[in-house]
């Protein structure tokens, strides 16, 4: 059985994007089976300890069990320590598996610092995207979030994906009319990724189109194994992900001002493949046993 680590850059708070809000992505995670029939994996969730002091599981996050880290940077830019970050960097230097996401603007920017995978997200003030033609509002209907903000559709509705280059393992879907995942909840503000130039084992796998503007947009890239490290998915937003997105019934945070839509209430399909986008990711970030050490990594 492999441990999932599903963790918030944010101290409790039940008005924000605090873990409890991601419930039923732990449901469907803790409730996916191996090929015996048995729970495939051990998920845990918690949100970060309150700063400045490190976060106790995160700064030692490479001498744990965990196998996979999936990382919600929830954060308006400070949250995550010095050496939080190096005991993520660790982690997967030594073969840990990350998922990272966060958010629009500079919400989550303290994820830059992150080894490899920091450098697939794009924010405001750090790091923007390298296209200077993207430094621009794409979401008109909030106008105090400004770019990275493409608007793929409202909280409570889903959006079509498109499969990047030839189809990545996370994305196949035998269940679909095209055999790869075609949908996922829409945001209407979702940030930017994309693989980094210099870094051979990442690429882009997933765009989205932006229902204001018709741009594109990356939605997902994907880091193979190497020397950098282990399995790793840089994702645009983490309201992929969240209750909220996936049924808006379950209620979000009272700053949340743009009203839901409710298509993922009325087309089950999108749901079925967002569930089996995350039941791939999980899989896929976990096939590959958890090593105790890498070419990059080295003792204290």
């Amino acid at each position: 059985m492999k441990n999932i680590l599903l963790q918030t850059t944010i101290e409790h708070d039940d008005n924000d994007w605090a873990i409890e809000r991601f419930s039923l992505l732990k449901a469907h995670l803790e409730g996916l089976q191996d090929e015996t029939g048995e729970a495939a994996f051990r998920v845990t969730a918690r949100n970060r300890d309150p700063l400045p002091q490190d976060d106790s599981v995160l700064s030692r996050l490479h001498e744990s069990d965990v196998d996979q880290l999936w990382l919600f940077a929830v954060d308006t830019g400070h949250g995550l320590t010095a050496n939080d970050c190096e005991g993520i960097s660790r982690f997967r230097r030594r073969g840990g598996a990350l998922m990272v996401t966060r958010d629009h603007m500079d919400l989550g920017s303290s994820v830059c610092t992150l080894g490899g995978v920091g450098a697939a997200h794009h924010f405001h003030s750090q790091n923007p995207e390298p296209d200077p033609s993207r430094h621009c509002i794409d979401d008109r209907e909030t106008t105090y979030i400004s770019w990275p903000n493409y608007h793929s559709g409202a909280n409570g509705d889903y959006q079509d994906v498109f499969v990047e280059g030839p189809a990545h393992a996370v994305l196949a879907d035998p269940e679909s009319e095209t055999g790869v995942i075609r949908f996922l909840p829409a945001h209407p503000h979702e940030g930017a990724v994309s693989a980094p130039p210099d870094d051979p084992s990442a690429r882009v796998i997933l765009r989205g189109k932006s229902q204001t503007t018709g741009r594109d947009f990356n939605v997902a890239v994907a880091f193979e194994a190497s020397n950098e490290g282990g399995r790793a998915i840089a994702q645009s937003t983490f309201h992929h992900f969240a209750d909220y997105n996936w049924d808006v019934q379950a209620g979000c945070p009272s700053f949340v001002s743009e009203a839901p839509g409710d298509k993922m209430l009325a087309f089950p399909e999108a749901l079925r493949s967002t569930h089996r986008y995350v039941r791939n990711l999980a899989f896929w970030l976990g096939e590959h046993p958890r090593t105790t050490g890498s070419s990059r990594e080295t003792s204290p």
